[in-house]
């Protein structure tokens, strides 16, 4: 899922969120998102960053997650369509030294229930994420998915420039590809983020 798309997810939760359900006539609050009480996926989650021109405020980390099979959830009665739940919720990171940061997270967190009587709805996670502040802008770095479960790193690219812009509200996500900055390639930072599973 690309970072468009993901956004998209989130700002269509918050409508789910605000709407009640309407299953064949009759109305059905957000559901009670209940915790799984034996979360056996653990990931250690860490976040490197190099080469940034000065400190951050805060360096935050958010997982998402999101129901995998729709057909559990009921039609909105506003939007006509089935909007998934999701939930967000925050990654604790430590400084490790060396501009890293180490946290830890359970891919089944949430449990798999029968929210709405139309059967088991199963939880999946949408992305992992790094969020760095510099006042008002915030330098997120996501680690989608597939990403997360094969293992994979990903780093992604931030111009100096930008750090030093930070009059207007804003999230930058920056570019997988350091190249794209063109002339302002040296001009940059990055910052990595890995999931890596802790077997018992």
């Amino acid at each position: 899922m690309n970072p468009t798309r993901w956004r998209r997810h989130v700002a269509t939760a918050s409508l789910f969120l605000a709407l009640p359900f309407s299953a064949t006539g009759a109305t059905m609050n957000k559901p009670d998102i209940k915790l799984n009480p034996n979360p056996r996926m653990r990931y250690e989650f860490t976040v490197k960053v190099d080469g940034a021109p000065g400190p951050f405020d805060r360096i935050e980390g958010v997982v998402d997650y999101r129901v995998a099979n729709e057909a559990c959830v009921p039609l909105t009665p506003v939007v006509g369509a089935t909007v998934a739940p999701e939930k967000r919720v925050p990654i604790t990171l430590q400084p490790a030294g060396n501009g890293l940061y180490k946290g830890e997270i359970f891919a089944d967190l949430l449990q798999d229930e029968d929210y709405f009587g139309k059967g088991v709805c199963h939880w999946s996670v949408v992305a992992a994420s790094a969020n760095l502040f510099v006042k008002q802008v915030d330098f997120s770095a996501p680690l989608f998915k597939d990403e997360l479960f094969k293992g994979k790193p990903v780093t992604r690219w931030y111009s100096n420039r930008s750090y030093a812009t930070t009059q207007m509200e804003r999230v930058d996500t920056g570019e997988e590809n350091r190249a794209q900055y063109q002339d302002e390639a040296s001009a940059t930072f990055s910052v990595t983020v890995h999931a890596e599973e802790m077997h018992p």
